[in-house]
């Protein structure tokens, strides 16, 4: 590929091996030639090579591992639309739902649940006092067999009662129709979205670099009187996940 100019010259690399990806050259899982293979062919020094390697790992195309080589993420490209239901249907679109209207099979490990003493940021979001215990229900999931998005729920134990009401494993909706015989009935939910970069366990999990960027996003369920029953803190690639919501204009 020639090199031209004025546009910087990291930048078209990263274009030429952006295409390269899309053709297929380098397909999912494929490990990109070195840093000084690459630096060869274009005739550039290792620091360009870097700066466009950096720019691919922050699009989400491709994962670099220190020592090994960058290799192009293996992840679905459809992307899973959120929607928030009519009043009276529940939490909104589910993880499952999201993925079998995209074509692809979901599934979901359940990996701890447990009673434990919250992080200081749950505890602050669920109102608890110092030392009071949480139900912690973290899941892993997975499209087509490949890791999409982590969730941890966590429900105090003054509501849930004992962990049993973790079991059988259930999504939301199966978790808010246990609290609710036990006279915890959910009314209103909330969510907050933030941006950020992923932490070593979540970019290990997700196969992505450590450069890119996640969305994580809490949902948060009260009952009627505004007492927080569940914190779900849901993590996943931004690359991999368009959110769009939508309500009733009447109620």
């Amino acid at each position: 590929m020639p090199i031209q100019r004025p546009r910087s010259r990291y930048a078209q690399v990263a274009d030429d091996l952006r295409e390269a990806i899309k053709r297929g050259t380098y397909g999912p899982g494929a490990a990109l030639p070195s840093q000084p293979e690459l630096a060869r062919k274009y005739g550039l020094t290792q620091t360009s090579i870097n700066r466009a390697i950096g720019l691919l790992e922050t699009e989400g195309l491709i994962r670099t591992e220190r020592g090994i080589g960058s290799f192009v993420l293996d992840i679905p490209t459809v992307k899973r639309v959120r929607r928030i239901p009519p009043r009276g249907r529940g939490s909104g679109s589910s993880f499952a739902e999201g993925l079998q209207k995209a074509g692809l099979k979901p599934t979901t490990k359940l990996v701890q649940a447990e009673a434990i003493v919250p992080p200081p940021d749950v505890a602050r979001r669920l109102e608890l006092g110092e030392g009071e215990l949480a139900l912690i229900r973290k899941r892993e999931m997975f499209a087509d067999g490949r890791p999409v998005q982590l969730a941890a729920s966590y429900v105090p134990m003054s509501a849930a009662g004992d962990v049993g009401i973790a079991f059988p494993d259930t999504g939301p909706s199966g978790l808010y129709e246990r609290l609710a015989e036990r006279g915890h009935r959910v009314v209103r939910f909330m969510e907050e979205i933030e941006s950020r970069r992923p932490t070593e366990e979540e970019a290990d999990f997700l196969k992505i670099g450590k450069s890119q960027h996640v969305l994580e996003v809490v949902r948060f369920a009260f009952d009627r009187v505004g007492r927080p029953l569940d914190v779900v803190i849901n993590v996943f690639p931004t690359q991999l996940w368009k959110l769009t919501y939508e309500w009733a204009a009447e109620e």
